[in-house]
């Protein structure tokens, strides 16, 4: 027992021994290389002479480079854009073409039922009716900013008289204005064609605008005719309507009566005076055309109605208006047309295999309230009854000698002068 504590008291001496002497050596160890390596085997701080020079220039020259490349990346970025761009722009015109034709086609007769609401239920028998009326479009003021300026001043209830002038017709204007002034009508405007006419209105205390430059348009309006005058009026409309005014164009052969927006119905895209004589000519009959070679079937019945007279008619802001102005318009720039006959035409011409009518509503003004001249030489002024009836207006339209019918027909309504309108023929001479 003795003999086992001592043998196990030696050896534990002896580990203890070479451990107290590895650490002595671990320790002495340790000072030797503190004392020849103070800042350790890798320094975690580079020598500042070499390692941040080269480090910087090398910076400098990669985000140089970087830079370059990324500028020209952008720069032909832009040019793709660019063409991009254009590209877009042309497919948009396109569309908007094709887009516009569509409207024209068989698409239009749903567009027109969307526009005008939701289905409708059908009534008892004899007491449907359908729509008649169409809405106005909406108002675009950036159309023409200095023309509508002019016509929030003019128009009264978004309507106003319009004339299309230039100083060839001088004497029948002033007769056409003095009786619109007489009879207190405030919104009524004339469109000056040439410098002329525009002084001569302002010297008159009379409203006028006057369009800004368009050589197409404009040497037309200088020179031309009566004709040649009237067919502009298409073009110079539509920026009346898209500003949400409803328009009563009127030539200025014209003598007033009567305030005409006191006559007028407004249940139509367009309400205009007849070149009929009678009721059947101006509202329409049923007329026999007889063909003998036929035999048993030598008659047949045909519709006629007397033309729409295109210098004086009520237009309201809608989209079938805009299109028929539109229609007009484009017609006259390609053909050698009388701008009246193309006028009915687009108005009452129906759809038919390669043709797409107008959808528009339309109305025929009274014919002894909106007279022509055929009306009154012809049958008022030689019956007793008719006589006394006091007409809208009196549009001089069959007659070459305007200026001197428009002055008698003056004296025998307005000074009272009964024989005033017996000078004159029936027709010209």
């Amino acid at each position: 027992m003795a003999g086992g504590r001592k043998e196990r008291s030696g050896q534990l001496s002896s580990r203890g021994s070479r451990i107290a002497a590895a650490i002595g050596i671990g320790v002495l160890a340790g000072c030797i290389f503190a004392f020849l390596f103070p800042h350790g085997f890798v320094s975690s701080k580079p020598p500042t002479e070499i390692l941040p020079l080269s480090k910087s220039n090398l910076e400098v020259d990669s985000s140089s480079c970087e830079s370059t490349e990324k500028i020209n990346i952008l720069k032909a970025d832009l040019v793709k854009l660019s063409d991009k761009t254009v590209e877009l722009k042309r497919t948009v015109r396109e569309l908007n073409e094709k887009l516009r034709l569509a409207e024209q086609g068989k698409g239009r007769a749903q567009e027109q039922i969307m526009v005008l609401g939701e289905p409708h239920k059908a009534g008892p028998f004899g007491t449907v009716k359908g729509l008649r009326t169409n809405p106005t479009v909406v108002p675009d003021e950036n159309v023409n900013p200095r023309l509508a300026k002019i016509l929030a001043k003019v128009a009264v209830n978004k309507e106003l008289i319009i004339a299309i002038a230039n100083s060839n017709v001088k004497g029948m204007l002033e007769v056409w204005f003095t009786r619109i002034k007489k009879l207190g009508i405030p919104n009524y405007l004339v469109v000056a064609l040439d410098d002329g006419i525009l002084e001569f209105c302002k010297s008159n205390d009379v409203p006028v605008y006057q369009r800004d430059p368009d050589e197409a348009i404009d040497s037309v309006g200088k020179t031309g005719g009566n004709h040649a005058v009237s067919g502009l009026k298409f073009r110079i409309l539509r920026e009346f309507l898209q500003l949400g005014y409803g328009v009563l164009l009127s030539d200025i052969d014209i003598v007033y009566l009567q305030n005409p927006f006191d006559h007028l119905y407004r249940d139509s895209d367009v309400e205009s005076m007849s070149d009929g004589h009678n009721n059947m000519t101006a509202y329409g009959y049923n007329d026999v055309f007889d063909e003998p070679s036929m035999g048993w079937a030598r008659y047949a019945h045909t519709m006629r109605i007397w033309v729409y007279n295109s210098g004086f008619f009520y237009i309201r802001p809608t989209v079938p208006s805009i299109e028929l102005l539109d229609r007009i318009a484009n017609r006259l720039a390609r053909e050698n047309a009388w701008d009246q006959a193309v006028f009915n035409e687009e108005l009452f011409f129906p759809s038919h295999p390669g043709y797409i009518g107008l959808h528009a509503a339309k109305r025929t003004m009274d014919h002894y309230l909106f007279m022509n001249s055929k009306v009154l030489f012809k049958t008022v002024r030689k019956d007793v009854n008719l006589k006394k009836h006091m007409p809208v207006i009196v549009h001089v339209n069959y007659h070459p000698d305007k200026l001197q019918r428009m002055k008698a027909v003056v004296e025998f309504y307005v000074n009272g002068k009964k024989d005033a309108l017996d000078p004159f023929p029936d027709g010209s001479e």
